[in-house]
């Protein structure tokens, strides 16, 4: 029989994106467009030249990085449903190239076991990691290294023990303060699902 292909949400940031679009005339006096067609006509050398030119001009935090990604590249940019959907599965298969595809099918097992506990799942890959979302973002794999791939899981109150470790990269604003190394996809066995069965419970409200 064949495997069930995963398939991908739209990331919540996409909704904030366009919120933010909406109100750029209003704040800066120019559309998205406007300020793309801008910047393109001066030219500039990088990202960062791009970040600096906007915010000479009071464009500054969120916006500017939005303008100057979008300026740069509309077809990679996501700040539309469709658009991000397609650059979701280019993320997954960059991601697990070099010598990390093998981490692919880890991936694969844990998607699917995760869709099992509701309609409300989301799954919303993003450039280094793919992270699972029910009101919040309860969980996230990321290829840590081309030997093994972390699974963070949002579990307040619960103890590290055994294979749930402390993510050592975690501070006190993060919520991922649990983590599992995963090495081969048998792994993702019934008490990795009741962890990520358990983080999803607790981001019900």
């Amino acid at each position: 029989m064949a495997k069930a292909k995963i398939t991908f949400d739209v990331h919540p940031g996409v909704a904030m994106i366009q919120r933010w679009t909406a109100a750029l005339p209003e704040k800066t006096g120019h559309s998205l467009d406007e300020w793309a067609d801008l910047v393109k006509a001066e030219k500039l050398p990088d990202r960062k030249a791009r970040l600096v030119w906007l915010k000479e001009r009071g464009v500054g935090g969120n916006m500017a990085g939005m303008i100057a990604d979008y300026a740069f590249d509309k077809l990679t940019w996501d700040g539309e449903p469709a658009l991000y959907l397609k650059q979701a599965a280019v993320y997954v298969e960059t991601m697990f190239q070099k010598g990390k595809e093998w981490q692919r099918l880890i991936f694969e097992a844990i998607a699917a076991e995760v869709r099992k506990f509701g309609k409300d799942v989301k799954i919303c890959p993003c450039k280094t990691m793919v992270p699972f979302y029910r009101n919040r973002e309860f969980a996230h794999v990321k290829p840590a290294t081309q030997r093994r791939l972390e699974l963070g899981l949002a579990l307040p109150g619960v103890p590290f023990k055994g294979r749930l470790q402390r993510n050592p990269r975690a501070n006190d604003k993060d919520r991922h303060h649990h983590s599992v190394e995963l090495t081969e996809a048998k792994e993702v066995n019934a008490e990795l699902v009741k962890w990520l069965r358990m983080a999803y419970e607790a981001d019900a409200e």
